[in-house]
This record gives C-alpha cells, sequence and structure tokens, in this order.
C-alpha cells in the first residue's frame, strides 16, 4: 500500500492498520473511544441537556470487550511503528488505566504521562464530584529498549520560555471558529480535540518530513497539525460524515515553510567532538593553557589531549571535577581559553569544529 504526504482511509480501523506494512510510521497519536458508560441524559441545571459524549462508537458490552478492543488496535500499532518511534494516547479517568495496563502488557515502555489541564473545563452540573478539569496523556516508546526516539528537548524548552518544559501542560478545550459544526449549527464530533495539543505533540516527537498515524482521526486534528508542521500524516476513521469535515478542514491548512519549520537542536544529537580532535585541528596546541571561567585555576593541554594540573591529570572533566572537589564537572564549559575579548569556553572550539563537519 502506497501512501502520499496525507492520507485519510475510511474503515475500521483494526481490519485498516492491518493493511499498513510493518515499521512504516513514526508517530502514533491515538484518542481512542473512551467508554464513558453514561446511564442517561446529562442535565444542566436549567434542564437543558448538555451535548455529551452518547455516540454507538464510545459504547463497548463490557471492561472485557473494550479491553479486547485495546489490545487489538495498539498491537497493531506497534507492529507499524519504526523501531525508533513512539506512541501518544489520550484518555479520561474512565478509559487510561486500563489503555496504560494493555499498552505496558504489550511491552511499550512508558516515557511520560503528561497532564492536560484544561483552562476552560465543563463544570459538574449535578455537582456530584469534583469538576473533571483534565485528561491524561501517556508518552511510551515501542519497546524498552528503544533508546533513539525523537525527543525534541531544547524545541520544547524554547516554546517554555527557556524553561524545561513540565508534564503539565495548560491548554484551552476547543472552542470558537476552531470547533467544527454541522450544519444544524452544533457541534460535529462531541471529543474534538484542540489544535494547539497536537501542535505541542508533533512538534515533541517527530521531524519534518516523518510520518504520523492517528487511528481515530475524527475531526482531523493530527492531521490538520501535521500538514502544518510539514510532517506527512495517515488517517483512519469510520465514520463518513467525520471525514468530509476533516478532508475539508485539511484542505484549508497552509503548510509552514521548509524553512520556518527548523527548531532549537538538542547537542545530544549532534556528532560526538572528543577534546582530543580540538588539540589534533590545532585550535589548541600542547603546552596551551585553559582557566576557570574567573581565571583563577589553570590547566596545561597535553598532546592526547588530557589536562595536567600539578600532578593531577586526565579528561577536561576529570580534572575540572577533582580541583573543584566535585563528582562531576562539564568541562566543556567550565573551562576557558583566552581570545582577543577575554576568556570563552572551549565549547566555542567544539562547536567550530561541528560547523566544519556539517558543511
Amino acid at each position: 500500500m502506497a501512501f502520499g504526504a496525507e492520507t485519510i482511509i475510511q474503515g475500521d480501523c483494526i481490519e485498516q492498520l492491518r493493511l499498513l506494512p510493518d515499521k512504516s510510521v513514526d508517530l502514533v497519536f491515538a484518542d481512542p473511544p473512551y467508554n464513558l458508560q453514561l446511564g442517561g441524559d446529562l442535565l444542566r441545571p436549567d434542564n437543558s441537556k448538555v451535548d455529551a459524549v452518547d455516540d454507538h462508537w464510545d459504547q463497548f458490552a463490557s471492561f472485557k470487550a473494550y479491553d479486547d478492543f485495546t489490545k487489538a488496535w495498539m498491537a497493531e500499532c506497534q507492529r507499524v511503528l519504526k523501531d525508533d518511534g513512539a506512541l501518544w494516547v489520550i484518555g479520561s479517568y474512565h478509559n487510561i488505566f486500563r489503555v496504560g495496563t494493555v499498552l505496558q502488557d504489550l511491552g511499550f515502555w512508558i516515557l511520560n504521562d503528561v497532564i492536560w489541564r484544561k483552562s476552560n473545563p465543563m463544570p459538574n452540573f449535578k455537582g456530584t464530584r469534583f469538576a473533571n478539569a483534565h485528561e491524561t496523556l501517556i508518552w511510551a516508546a515501542k519497546s524498552r529498549g528503544a533508546k533513539r526516539y525523537t525527543f525534541n528537548y531544547d524545541a520544547m524548552k524554547m516554546a517554555n520560555d527557556e524553561i524545561q518544559m513540565r508534564s503539565d501542560w495548560t491548554l484551552p478545550l476547543c472552542t470558537g471558529e476552531e470547533r467544527i459544526k454541522g450544519a444544524d449549527g452544533h457541534k460535529a464530533h462531541p471529543t474534538q480535540k484542540p489544535e494547539a495539543l497536537l501542535h505541542r505533540v508533533i512538534l515533541t516527537s517527530t521531524r519534518p518530513g516523518d510520518v504520523v498515524l492517528d487511528p481515530f482521526f475524527g475531526m482531523g486534528t493530527t492531521g490538520a497539525a501535521a500538514k502544518r508542521l510539514g510532517r506527512r500524516f495517515i488517517g483512519i476513521e469510520r465514520e463518513s460524515d467525520y471525514i468530509a469535515h476533516a478532508k475539508e478542514r485539511i484542505r484549508k491548512v497552509i503548510p509552514v515553510a521548509p524553512a520556518d519549520l527548523e527548531v532549537m537542536g538538542s547537542k545530544k544529537s549532534e556528532p560526538r567532538v572528543p577534546f582530543g580532535q580540538i588539540v589534533e585541528a590545532g585550535l589548541l596546541r600542547p603546552g596551551d593553557t585553559v582557566w576557570c571561567a574567573k581565571g583563577l585555576r589553570a590547566a596545561k593541554v597535553r598532546a592526547d589531549g588530557s589536562l595536567a594540573v600539578g600532578d593531577l591529570t586526565g579528561s577536561i572533566h576529570k580534572v575540572g571535577a577533582m580541583i573543584q572537589s566535585q563528582p562531576a564537572c562539564n568541562g566543556w564549559t567550565y573551562w576557558h581559553f583566552k581570545t582577543d575579548k577575554g576568556l570563552a569556553p572551549i565549547d566555542v572550539l567544539r562547536s567550530k569544529v561541528r560547523a566544519e563537519m556539517a558543511a
């Protein structure tokens, strides 16, 4: 089966997943039925009916039936994921714990559970429980041994004003113009997710050109966010009305220019450059002196890329730790060399070597 940049498939998700090739997608985002088990109409204090999730696709005969369904679609998603791929699944308290159990039983390795805190949640009209103000996302690698999953850490830190992104995300529900409505003026889908949520998930876990699979495509939020961010997508949806809305929505999306898709890169993903390579390149020479940032401590550079301070010798990291009586030290930022403008960290020299390697 061949797929283009935008692929929408109508049909049962499990049947259609079975037709996808092994190891063909980079990311799965799944928003499965929540199995809400509603016992009747939900009414506001003025006796008006709340437009809740009462669709047939959210109804299962038993917990076992729901668990069997979850295991079937999730096992297929695991099969089609590349070895360095990952899965995100979202749910409420009705289903997320059952989903998490199946996920772990299948061998997925949980990386984070993320709380989506809704800034504008629906009240609890009966006043019998707390207002349900969040949903939970599980982010998992394909297996325990998968260490090369994509995580654009620095991009997420930049998106959070250069503060490490936490696992609690405050985002509003899908409302206003973003909420897709049917011909009758009512919302076309009861659980349409905000594109801001999918933007963050996709930006976190993929690179431009990657393939994102959504087996419960609904209103096409995953497809819209993927297209905007220069990712390819496969959406599977059973309901023809939802597909019609999704196609129209995605048709209007204007992709971001490729040059604007660049994000902050992580040094962990850059090629390793040992300090000895700095010496080999002549950027520092044997016998040169390096200093701490304040210029109070000095070390001599040796021909093999080690440093010497009196009788102490070792790597830039080991010597930096020893002279500070610390268990560890990042030698690249601790040690500095002299320039016309004063002391600069030797990490500047490493960046220079990396730039030459990429040229």
